[in-house]
């Protein structure tokens, strides 16, 4: 059945389209447009470079406190809870103000939404270095998360108008591949220039200094495109809000996907704040040290970079090799990375107070393993969600991701640890090294069995993902045919 000649199953999509002529171009014409679209011109390229170098900062940002968090414990005389509470508190804030960004990023300049949300958490960042209680130190993170909520769910739906297929993917996963670096930066710095400067406040203040200039540039340097550009998609108008969330809970790739990744999320967010504490606690039961505890974070940092560097493109290679000839590879490769990851880990956290070469070495394979998802799950959001639906589709995903993977992670580990205390400890005596060690131990197992799970959501995703993907090209194939038709949400056929 067709509806206005459009088929009908396309219309749960919930589209409405300019009433525009489309004029049908030749075969020649349709082969020079996808020759236009493998050409990255010199404008392009500088956009996908300051959305990266931006992406960068932001995730020093956010993994700086990991690096000093001994010292920040001391400061405020701090327990686990308050401390995994820091981390909680800027996710809290960063997940609930994504959906208000993916509304205003679907229908708003996205430049001036993403350069507001910079400066944001780059002043919020520095003030908060300079406060003397721990509440108004949490409340600064708080608003930290605020800022840095505009950029993380604006800035892929950019590169998503600028690039198609495979070009698309590895400009995706040049841009994912500075979440581990720059996480990884954050330990070093944190830590290297608290340690330079005697005060753990300075670490804080180099990613504000970083952000001005990442401000200037993205006002001066970043283009943005119209949505659907190179899709073909640009006269598709937006719907309402009410509209792309129905259709967006509709879509099976999306929702499973999402489920995913929350557990990649929750794994992500326990490890970024408790791993380097964790790895100090560990080394100090060693009877012979290979390592000095004051530079337990700088290491794990550097691993956590190497791991990205590997990691980010390793997964986005193997997806553009192997999606060509299984539809489903990219929901499969997150799955399998997933189910590899898991006893790589447990490995580190049984390993850790024996043998720092061991432990570190799996700690690199389990990282590695869990970067290759970044890219791919960015990817499979994008291309099974329209492009007028996409901010809104990246708001939603941070907000079930955060709001149930890396929000509570940190806090429950914090909780946990500070719960299993009295087993350890006979009622009057003090804590030490070995019962710290043991209750976080104890802890982190929880990531083992979310990784688990996780694998199992992308697995069910792989059910669902070709066709979700052919209707979305199907979508926009046929709309910039016909270019004058209203598809009304009560024709959804989800």
């Amino acid at each position: 059945m067709e509806d206005n000649g459009i088929p009908s199953n396309v219309s749960r999509q919930h589209l409405v389209v300019n009433e525009e002529p489309v004029a049908n171009g030749s075969n020649d014409d349709k082969g020079l447009d996808t020759i236009r679209d493998r050409r990255i011109s010199r404008k392009e390229w500088i956009t996908v470079i300051v959305l990266c170098f931006v992406n960068l900062i932001n995730y020093m940002d956010r993994t700086t406190i990991a690096g000093i968090l001994s010292e920040i414990q001391k400061e405020f005389e701090l327990g686990n809870d308050q401390s995994g509470l820091l981390q909680t508190a800027f996710i809290v804030s960063y997940m609930i103000f994504a959906p208000l960004f993916g509304y205003l990023g679907d229908r708003y300049n996205r430049k001036i939404i993403m350069s507001a949300g910079v400066f944001l958490w780059c002043l919020t960042t520095l003030i908060g270095s300079y406060m003397k209680t721990y509440e108004w130190f949490l409340i600064f993170r708080m608003c930290v998360g605020i800022g840095e909520a505009s950029y993380s769910t604006i800035a892929p739906t950019i590169i998503s108008d600028l690039f198609v297929k495979d070009t698309r993917s590895k400009m995706l996963a040049l841009f994912y591949f500075a979440i581990p670096v720059g996480s990884g930066l954050g330990y070093i710095t944190g830590g290297k220039v608290a340690a330079a400067t005697g005060q753990w406040q300075w670490g804080l203040r180099i990613t504000p200094a970083l952000g001005i200039i990442a401000i200037a540039l993205i006002l001066v340097f970043v283009r943005d495109p119209v949505r659907g550009e190179k899709e073909g998609g640009s006269h598709i108008a937006s719907t309402t809000w009410s509209n792309d969330i129905r259709a967006l809970v509709k879509n099976p790739s999306f929702m499973l996907s999402t489920a995913g990744f929350t557990c990649v999320a929750f794994v992500a967010g326990a490890l970024a704040l408790w791993a380097p504490k964790f790895l100090e606690l560990g080394l100090k039961l060693q009877k012979e040290k290979s390592l000095v505890v004051n530079d337990v974070s700088f290491v794990f940092g550097g691993i956590a970079m190497l791991a990205g560097l590997i990691g980010v493109p390793l997964g986005s290679i193997m997806a553009q090799r192997m999606r060509a000839r299984w539809h489903q590879a990219d929901p499969l490769i997150c799955g399998i990375g997933l189910l590899i990851s898991a006893p790589m880990i447990f490995l580190a956290i049984i390993t850790s107070s024996g043998n720092s070469i061991v432990c570190f070495t799996v700690i690199f394979l389990g990282q590695l393993a869990l970067n290759l998802n970044w890219s791919i799950v960015a990817d499979m959001l994008l291309y099974v969600v329209i492009p007028t639906r996409r901010s809104t589709a990246e708001a939603f995903q941070i907000l079930v991701a955060h709001a149930l993977g890396d929000a509570g992670s940190p806090y429950i580990i914090g909780v946990m640890s500070e719960g299993l205390r009295p087993y350890f400890l006979t009622p009057g005596e003090p804590s030490n090294d070995y019962v710290d060690f043991k209750c976080l131990q104890y802890s982190l197992f929880l990531t083992i069995f979310v990784e688990v799970l996780g694998a199992l959501f992308f697995f069910l995703t792989a059910l669902h993902i070709q066709k979700d993907k052919a209707l979305v090209d199907l979508t926009i194939a046929d709309t910039t045919a016909v270019g004058t038709s209203l598809i009304r949400p009560e024709d959804t056929d989800r």
